[in-house]
């Protein structure tokens, strides 16, 4: 079956959209990516165009990715770096155009016409390529700390054994690399929305087979399977938060998901009480990988 490469971008556009994504806004910042924003780069430097810039830009915000610059698998064999096994590509296009020539049934002469057509290949996003030189990777620009992390929240987060990254704009849980992806500390507006974001990553890490093995039968961004998925992170990172004495942050994305928790609450009426009992229970998971306090001397 031929792939319909108008189709593809139309729908990812579509997709953004329903999903409260404006893909016309920047991923970047460039107080953290050192002035390289508006429009994503080649590997040569080179300025996107067109719907690649808006293909490029959905796909930064998906998936987190800080820096603006994309090249081929082969295109990074060639500066002797490499793709890490399992990264997905994303797609971009070009046009071009192939020179028919034709000949008039009537009169046989011969013309020469010009025919466009639209071909897609795959890029890769720096942060997807290992063995690139720095250039090629966005940093946070130097800052004076601002905000101070909470040594007891630490030490809880630490004791569960998540493998957390940093890096990138975009926080979310990756079930495939069992990891949790957070934007750097000084990204957020304060130290509980820095927490109240991992609390949410963390819960959504409870998932995993090897954990909770919690499943709401999800097969697609935005199904209920989903929304449900997404308000079980939302209410374990509200009880963590109080378990830790945090004041409660909404984090910016949130109203997003609110038309599809609403459309699996009006669908289901026990939808909230699952929820619940799930969030409870990744709560409680996560405390139960808590170290035991120290008995000290003198104690029964």
């Amino acid at each position: 079956m031929r792939r319909d490469i108008y189709q593809e971008i139309t729908d990812q556009i579509v997709r953004a959209l329903e999903n409260g994504v404006r893909p016309w806004h920047q991923p970047w910042n460039a107080r953290h990516t050192e002035g390289r924003v508006a429009r994503p780069l080649r590997h040569n430097g080179v300025a996107y165009r067109g719907v690649n810039v808006l293909a490029l830009w959905m796909q930064a915000m998906a998936n987190g990715y800080a820096s603006p610059v994309w090249m081929t698998f082969k295109q990074a064999l060639e500066l002797k770096a490499h793709v890490r096994k399992g990264e997905k590509g994303s797609l971009v296009v070009y046009a071009d155009k192939i020179t028919r020539t034709e000949t008039d049934a009537k009169t046989g002469e011969e013309s020469e016409r010009a025919i466009p057509f639209m071909k897609g290949y795959t890029v890769f996003n720096a942060e997807q390529i290992d063995g690139l030189s720095d250039l090629y990777y966005a940093k946070p620009a130097p800052v004076t700390p601002t905000i101070q992390r909470i040594a007891r929240v630490e030490a809880f987060f630490a004791a569960t054994g998540v493998t957390i990254r940093h890096g990138g704009k975009h926080a979310c849980y990756s079930i495939s690399t069992d990891h949790v992806q957070m934007p750097p500390l000084e990204f957020f507006r304060d130290v509980e929305s820095y927490y109240a974001t991992l609390g949410h990553e963390v819960t959504h890490w409870t998932r995993h087979p090897t954990r909770l093995d919690r499943d709401f039968g999800r097969k697609r961004f935005g199904d209920e399977g989903y929304a449900m998925e997404e308000l079980v992170a939302e209410l374990g990172a509200a009880f963590l938060s109080a378990d830790l004495e945090l004041t409660p942050s909404l984090r910016d994305e949130h109203a997003s998901y609110i038309e599809g928790w609403l459309k699996a609450l009006k669908n289901d009426s026990r939808a909230i009480f699952a929820a619940a009992s799930h969030a409870q229970r990744a709560a409680d998971f996560l405390h139960g990988l808590q170290k035991p306090a120290p008995v000290q001397a003198g104690t029964a």
